[in-house]
C-alpha cells in the first residue's frame, strides 16, 4: 500500500551534512527509486507503471527529455524517471473535501513539497473573489466562465496563455490555435527560462534553433565535452550514452564550476560491471570553471587552434569553412587579439589547462558539445553559445557522424512544444500555413515570453492568465513580484495534475482543471487516444498512457482546449466569435444560458454601443471541427501535418511504436537556414561578471531530490545534504575570509543595478552555510527558494532568460 501524504512541512533546522558522493547511479539509486514509488504507488502498481515507460507500447517519461534508442531494455527509466513517474500515478487524492478543509491561507503557509505530496487533482474547483476556500464547479460552468472572461477582455493582449513543458504536440498545437484565434501571441513558455538561449545563438549561427546530433552520434563521438550540465541528477540516462562512448574510446572533459558525482563514475545498474566492478570512469579531464566563464573557456579552444594551425598546420577543416561558413577572417583576427591573461582571469583557470582541454579539441576526429542550463541563464550566455559553435565550425563538425551541438533539454515536451507552435515570435511562413490551414488571419505582432507577461501583470496589463500544466509562480524569477503581479490579474486559470504553488498565490479569482497525465489511460470518442512528444534530438514518438485516471472527472488537455476553441469559436461553420456572458461578480452564480458551441453575431453598431462590459472582438477566428478533434487526436495530427514540415506521413511514421525524425538542415545535409545560407562565424566580445569585494556569485541549481519545481524530497545525496533544502554552498576560504562559520544560518541578500543606476536588494532568509568545493567567489542554491533573489529585469541579451545562474549575493549574520 502507498503511504499517506504528510500533514506536516518537514523541519529544515536539523539538515545534515555528509561527504558528497563520487559516484552516481549504482544500486543505491534503484533502491531509493523503488522506495519513493513504492510510498506513492505501491508495489503491484509500481511494477505495472514502471514496466511500461519509455517503451514503445507505453508511455513517454514525464521527467527529462533524453531520447532512447530503437532497442529498449526491460527497465528503460532511471532513479529521477521513476520519482517523476511516481509522483503522477500515486494514489493520494486532492478531492473537493480537502480544499473544504483547507483554506487558501492555510495552504499558502505550506512548501512547494508539502503540497506536490498531497496528491492528484480530482476534480474542477473554483475560488470566488474574497472567498476563503476553493469550491467545486462543474466543468461547462468553470469551462463557460474563461471562456467569458477571454471574450471580455478589451484588448486580446490583456490575455497571457502559459505552457509547460509536459504538454503533448497535440495539446499545445491546439492551445497556439486557441490562443492565436483569440487575437494574441502571448504564448510564453519554460523555453524562456531555460534554454532561449541556445535557440537564439543557434537560429542566428546555423539557421536552426535545435542541436544537430542523434544518440547514435553521442555514441559515436570522439569527444564529448559537457558544460554547465549535471546530467547525473538532470538526465540520467544520459550517462548510459556517455558510457557507450567511454567504451569506444570516447574522451569526455566535464566543465562546471561543482564537481558532480555523475560524470565521475557511473555504476550502471543494469549491467554487471555496474554494480559489482565499480562501474565507468566517466570524465577523462574536470574543468572547474568559474560561474559565467565559459564564453572565455570557448574562446581558448577556438585561440589554441588557431595557434595550431599557423604553426604546424592540419587542425582546421579549409574545405568545410570554405564551403559552407561565412565571418572566418573576422573571427580568427579576434582570436588572434586575444589575451591569454583575460582568459585566464575569466575561467580562473590557468593557461596549461585551457591549452590541455584545446589540445583534446585539436586532437578529436569528432566533437560534439553539450550543454544545459549552466550556459544559458547569464547575461551573456548567447554570445557564449555562439562562440561554440565557432570551434565546432574551425575543425568542421557540424553535419557529420558524432559531431554537433546538443543543448540539453530539460522537460519532456518543451522541444516539441516550440516545433507545434508554442511560440511568442512566430516565423511569417508558420502563421501563413495557419492561417490556410483554419481559415484565419493570426496576428502578427509578437507577444509576450515570460519576463515580458510577468512585467506586463505587474503593470496591471493582463486580466486573464492560463497556465498550461506547470507551477508558474514557483518556476519564474524575483517571486516577490510575480506573486503581487498575479494577485493584480482578474482570473487565473491552471491546468494541472497535481497541487502547487501557483494554486494557491492566484488572481482575483481562480480555476483549476484537473488533467490526466503521461500515465493515465485517455479514452475519449469510444477508443484510446495516444499523443505524441519530442526528444531533446528532434525525433517524434507516440505515447499512450495505461493506468485508470484518478477521477471520472478528469479531462485530458487536449479536450480542455477542444470545448474552450468550441465556445469562443463555435462549430466548423462558425463566421464570429461567441459573445458570451462577462465574468460573474463575487459569489454569484454562472450563467445558465449559453449553449456550448453557440455564437451570436453582432454588428459593428453594437460593438459601438454604450455597454463597455460587452467587448465584441473581431468576425476572424479558425474554423474546425472542434468536437470531432477532442474525439480523435490523429485529425488534429492531420492538422499538425500540413501546416508544419516534416511531419509527413505522420500518423503511419508513429505506428507500432516508429519513430519520426524532424528534418534538420545542418545534420542532415549542412545546409544552414541563414541569410546568406551558411554557418556563420561570429565575433563576441568577451564577457564575464566581475564579483564586488566582500560579495559571492550564486548560481541557482536543482537538488538531486527534484525535477523543475517538483520537489520528490529534502535530501541531495550526491552533494551529501540531508534533511534541509534552505542551504548555500560557498568554499571553505570565503566562509572565513567574509567573516562566516560553516553551519551558520544567514540571510542571502542579492545586489543589483537597476535601470536607474539604483542598487536593488531581494532577501531569502535562513540558509544555513554549508562548505563546499566551488571556485572561489562562487557559491550555490536550491531553486525555487532562491529565485526570490533573481531580478525580473536581469535578463540575458537577445534571449530575455532570467539570469539564475549569476546573481550577485552577500552574506548577511542574523541576530540569534
Amino acid at each position: 500500500m502507498a503511504t499517506k501524504p504528510p500533514k506536516a512541512d518537514i523541519d529544515e533546522s536539523r539538515v545534515r551534512v555528509t561527504q558528497t558522493k563520487r559516484v552516481a547511479v549504482g544500486v543505491p539509486a534503484v533502491l531509493h527509486a523503488l522506495q519513493i514509488a513504492n510510498e506513492q504507488m505501491g508495489v503491484t502498481r509500481s511494477v505495472q507503471t514502471l514496466l511500461r515507460v519509455n517503451q514503445k507500447d507505453g508511455f513517454d517519461c514525464p521527467g527529462c527529455a533524453w531520447p532512447e534508442e530503437d532497442k529498449r531494455h526491460t527497465a528503460e527509466f532511471c532513479e529521477n524517471g521513476a520519482k517523476a513517474v511516481a509522483e503522477e500515478a500515486t494514489l493520494r487524492r486532492v478531492s473537493p473535501e480537502f480544499f473544504a478543509a483547507h483554506s487558501i491561507d492555510e495552504l499558502r503557509a505550506h512548501d512547494d513539497w508539502w503540497l506536490g505530496q498531497q496528491g492528484r487533482l480530482t476534480h474542477p474547483m473554483i475560488l470566488d473573489e474574497g472567498a476563503t476556500h476553493y469550491r467545486p464547479i462543474s466543468w461547462d460552468d468553470a469551462l463557460r466562465e474563461i471562456a467569458g472572461a477571454i471574450a471580455h477582455v478589451a484588448d486580446p493582449d490583456e490575455t497571457v496563455f502559459y505552457t509547460s513543458g509536459r504538454t503533448s504536440n497535440e495539446a499545445a498545437f491546439l492551445y497556439q490555435l486557441l490562443v492565436r484565434g483569440v487575437g494574441t501571441n502571448n504564448l510564453p513558455d519554460c523555453s524562456n527560462m531555460c534554454h532561449e538561449s541556445s535557440g537564439s545563438a543557434l537560429t542566428e549561427t546555423i539557421g536552426i534553433g535545435k542541436g544537430t546530433v542523434s544518440i547514435e552520434d553521442i555514441h559515436e563521438a570522439d569527444l564529448l565535452i559537457v558544460a554547465g550540465q549535471n546530467p547525473g541528477t538532470n538526465h540520467p540516462r544520459m550517462l548510459s550514452a556517455l558510457e557507450k562512448a567511454k567504451a569506444r574510446g570516447a574522451t569526455i572533459i566535464a566543465v562546471n564550476p561543482l564537481p558532480e558525482a555523475g560524470l565521475m563514475r557511473f555504476e550502471n545498474p543494469q549491467t554487471v560491471k555496474g554494480v559489482a566492478f565499480r562501474g565507468t570512469k566517466l570524465a577523462d579531464q574536470f574543468a572547474q570553471i568559474r560561474l559565467g566563464g565559459d564564453q572565455a573557456l570557448f574562446q581558448a579552444i577556438g585561440k589554441h587552434l588557431l595557434e595550431a594551425e599557423e604553426r604546424d598546420g592540419g587542425v582546421l577543416d579549409h574545405a568545410f569553412i570554405a564551403e559552407h561558413t561565412s565571418g572566418f577572417e573576422a573571427y580568427r583576427q579576434a582570436r588572434a587579439d586575444a589575451s591569454w591573461r583575460e582568459l585566464v582571469e575569466a575561467t580562473g583557470l590557468p593557461e596549461k589547462t585551457l591549452r590541455r582541454v584545446g589540445e583534446a579539441v585539436r586532437m578529436s576526429k569528432a566533437t560534439i558539445v553539450c550543454w544545459a542550463m549552466g550556459l544559458t541563464q547569464h547575461k551573456h550566455s548567447v554570445p557564449t553559445l555562439r562562440d561554440i559553435v565557432d570551434v565546432l565550425l574551425l575543425q568542421g563538425n557540424i553535419g557529420r557522424p558524432g559531431a554537433g551541438v546538443c543543448p540539453v533539454r530539460g522537460h519532456s515536451n518543451v522541444q516539441g512544444d516550440r516545433t507545434v507552435g508554442i511560440y511568442e515570435k512566430p516565423s511569417a511562413a508558420f502563421l501563413d500555413a495557419l492561417d490556410a490551414e483554419f481559415g484565419f488571419a493570426a496576428p502578427r505582432e509578437h507577444g509576450f515570453d515570460t519576463v515580458g507577461a510577468i512585467r506586463a501583470m505587474r503593470d496591471g496589463g493582463v486580466r486573464f492568465f492560463m497556465g498550461m500544466g506547470g507551477n508558474f509562480v514557483s518556476a519564474t524569477p524575483d517571486t516577490a513580484v510575480v506573486e503581487a503581479a498575479m494577485g493584480r490579474v482578474d482570473l487565473t486559470v491552471q491546468v494541472s495534475t497535481k497541487l502547487n504553488r501557483s494554486h494557491v498565490v492566484t488572481g482575483r479569482r481562480a480555476i483549476i482543471l484537473p488533467t490526466l497525465g503521461r500515465t493515465d489511460r485517455d479514452q475519449r470518442g469510444g477508443r484510446e487516444q495516444r499523443v505524441t512528444v519530442e526528444d531533446s534530438m528532434g525525433a517524434v514518438h507516440a505515447s499512450r498512457g495505461r493506468l485508470a485516471p484518478p477521477s471520472e472527472e478528469l479531462l485530458s488537455e487536449v479536450a480542455i482546449v477542444a470545448r474552450l476553441c468550441g465556445l469562443l469559436f463555435g462549430g466548423a461553420d462558425a463566421a464570429a466569435s461567441a459573445r458570451l456572458a462577462p465574468p460573474a461578480s463575487p459569489g454569484a452564480a454562472p450563467e445558465q444560458d449559453i449553449d456550448r458551441g453557440q455564437v451570436e453575431r453582432t454588428s459593428a453598431e453594437e460593438a459601438d454601443g454604450s455597454n463597455p462590459a460587452e467587448v465584441r472582438h473581431p468576425l476572424n477566428v479558425p474554423r474546425a471541427d472542434w468536437a470531432a478533434l477532442e474525439a480523435d487526436y490523429a485529425l488534429i495530427r492531420s492538422h499538425i501535418e500540413r501546416v508544419i514540415p516534416g511531419f509527413d506521413d505522420y500518423e503511419a511514421r508513429i505506428d507500432k511504436g516508429r519513430t519520426l525524425h524532424l528534418p534538420n538542415g545542418p545534420r542532415d545535409a549542412r545546409r544552414f537556414a541563414t541569410a546568406d545560407g551558411k554557418a556563420r562565424f561570429t565575433v563576441n566580445p568577451l564577457e564575464f561578471p566581475r564579483i564586488p569585494r566582500g560579495r559571492l556569485l550564486l548560481q541557482t541549481l536543482r537538488s538531486h531530490d527534484q525535477y523543475n519545481t517538483t520537489i520528490y524530497g529534502k535530501d541531495d545525496r550526491y552533494r551529501g545534504i540531508h534533511g534541509g533544502r534552505r542551504v548555500v554552498l560557498v568554499n571553505a576560504k570565503d566562509i572565513m575570509a567574509l567573516g562566516f562559520a560553516p553551519d551558520e544560518v544567514v540571510d542571502l541578500v542579492s545586489e543589483w543595478t537597476g535601470p536607474d543606476g539604483r542598487i536593488e536588494e531581494r532577501r531569502a532568509e535562513r540558509f544555513r552555510i554549508v562548505p563546499y568545493r566551488t571556485p572561489r567567489g562562487n557559491a550555490a542554491a536550491y531553486y525555487p527558494e532562491t529565485n526570490v533573489l533573481v531580478p525580473l529585469d536581469s535578463v540575458a541579451d537577445v534571449s530575455g532568460t532570467p539570469t539564475s545562474k549569476s546573481v550577485v549575493v552577500r552574506l548577511e549574520h542574523r541576530d540569534r
